[in-house]
Parts: structure tokens; sequence; C-alpha cells
């Protein structure tokens, strides 16, 4: 498969990490397999100078990515890679083989690879999987990846904090799109300790974030609002909904048509379409892509749903932001 190629300048003072002077030209590989999909892959010059810089060689990124509905995506290593690779399920299914074992991985869960062993994995035929991936080295990767080589759950509940954790990928991403200059590989290393941090200490990253205990009506919708929040990238039924917070379909209905003014998937359609605008505002994301990443599998129906609640397409949106 072939991917684009995109030249960004880089600093001078990139010459203290990779050892050369004056402007240097970082040749950043945009993967775009599949429909929606984003990648960046450093290239290797960058790479080298990890060693050399103490905060890097401590630990990197050097390919970060998301895939959504991922059909007929597979990867065979018979010789191994020599970084660590990181898969996040959010959606769909896969399996992956690895020290003479094999997974199966679900939605809302994710692994580690170890570096230097062969291994293979692929989306499931009827099942695509949704995966947010990095390939990461360093002297703390080790550290990080030790036991999370079988799958691990990430379930959205009350006190779970998924939204924010995607929201650090995205800032790690959107930092290395920029550049690979010392202060966007250094903020990008440090966000990526953070991100490895929510999960390999997930109790405690969700324990500083507890509800207090409210009126149940307001409690429901809480809940429900954040289950929303949490699987934003998803599309959730109402009975998914009423089922999370414990409620019938129609009990739960009544409750949060009382508080919110509108039915539960009215309102998670326009969470998905203010998140969507963020996006167009915010990021470089082709539309096809923020349609994915807000959950909807069909462009056309993303586009009418937004020119709808926004009053404007997609693109007039980005446009008049712009301006």
């Amino acid at each position: 498969m072939d991917f684009p190629v995109i030249g960004e300048t880089i600093s001078k003072n990139s010459a203290k990490i990779f050892g050369r002077k004056g402007y240097l030209c970082a040749m950043m590989k945009i993967k775009e397999g599949f429909s929606g999909s984003r990648g960046i892959v450093l290239p290797p010059y960058v790479q080298e100078g990890f060693t050399s810089d103490p905060l890097l060689s401590a630990l990197h990124i050097t390919d970060i990515g998301y895939y959504p509905e991922a059909a007929h995506h597979g990867i065979e290593r018979p010789q191994g890679i020599g970084q660590y690779v990181f898969i996040y399920c959010v959606n769909g299914a896969g399996t992956y083989q690895v020290g003479g074992q094999s997974f199966e991985v679900q939605a809302n869960q994710y692994f580690i690879l170890p570096a230097g062993l062969p291994h293979s994995y692929a989306a499931h035929p009827s099942q695509p999987w949704t995966i947010y991936w990095i390939h990461f080295g360093g002297n703390l990767a080790p550290y990080y990846a030790e036991g999370l080589t079988g799958p691990k759950e990430i379930r959205p509940e009350m006190s779970s904090r998924i939204s924010t954790r995607t929201n650090i990928f995205e800032e790690i991403f959107q930092t290395l799109s920029q550049g690979f200059d010392p202060e966007h590989l250094h903020y990008a290393s440090c966000l990526f300790h953070y991100y490895l941090g929510t999960l390999r200490y997930i109790d405690t990253y969700r324990s500083v974030w507890q509800p207090a205990d409210e009126e149940e009506g307001h409690r429901v919708v809480q809940a429900a609002l954040h289950f929303m929040h949490e699987n934003l990238e998803k599309h959730l039924t109402i009975q998914q909904m009423a089922d999370y917070v414990g409620y019938s379909t129609s009990h739960f209905s009544h409750l949060f048509r009382a508080q919110m003014k509108q039915s539960p998937v009215t309102y998670f359609n326009q969470l998905k379409i203010e998140e969507a605008a963020v996006l167009l505002a915010t990021t470089n994301m082709k539309v096809n892509q923020i349609c994915f990443k807000v959950g909807f599998e069909d462009p056309y129906y993303f586009s009418r749903l937004f020119t709808k609640i926004k009053g404007v397409s997609p693109n007039q949106y980005r446009k008049q932001d712009k301006r």
C-alpha cells in the first residue's frame, strides 16, 4: 500500500537532537489505507535522534494512527519489530497471536505486543474493528507494557474517563502532525506518559473523579450523559442507554425528556455533531474522517444531519470558522 508523503520543516533547534546543522525536511508519512483512517510514521532519521535525548530515550512514539471499521485489516510480522505495539479496540473485534498464544479482542479492550517477538493481528471478518494504535519504544516502554500482552478491559461506567483519554490521544496526534522539532516531540512524549498512565493505573485514574449522590432523575440523566460522552464514536440505541442506567426504555426516556426536553437519541446525535464541529474548527481532519470519528458510518447521512443541526454543511462550517 502506498501512502502520500507530506513535507514538514524542522527548526534549527532540531540539530541538538538530530546532530545536523540548519533546517531539516521531515518527511511525514500519512497512512490512509481505510476510509476515515489517519496515521503518522516518523521518518528513520528522526527516530535515530531519540537515543541521545534524555526525555525521548525514556519514552517515544514512532508511529500513531486510527483505523475506523478496518475491514480486511491484518498484519503478520514473523520477525517482530523493534517497537512495542499498542492497539485499543473501541468497536468491533479482532484476533492476534504472540508468543505462541492466540487471543480475541473485543470492543473496549486494549493490548500491547512486546518488542522483538513475532506476532500477527487481524480484524474480525464480519465485525471489523475500529482501533487506535501506537508503536512506541524507550527505556520505560517495558515497564508500561509489562503484563499487558493479553486483552485488558476499558469498560464505560460512571467513574470512567474514556473521552478524556481519547482527547489525550488526539492531542498527541495533532502535536506530531505539526512537526518533529524537539518541542513537539517532547510534548508528545509527556502526553504519552500520561496516556499510558491512565491505562496502567486505571483504578486510580477513575477514582479521582467520583459522582456525588443526587436525586434519582438527575442521577439517571447524568449517568446517561456520561455514557453518551464515553461512546461518541459508537452507535448507541436507546435500549443500550436504558440498560446502562438500569431502567426500562420507557421509564428512562420519560426521565430524560423531563430534564433535557428531547429524546435521548436526538440529544446523543447533537453531541456527536457538536464534537464534529469542534474537530472541523480545530483540526485538519477530512470530513469523512470526522464522520467515522463521531460514530457515523454513512458520510452522506452525517452531512445531512450536520446541516440540519448547524444550518450549514460541514465544509461550509469549516470555511466560516476560518473566516
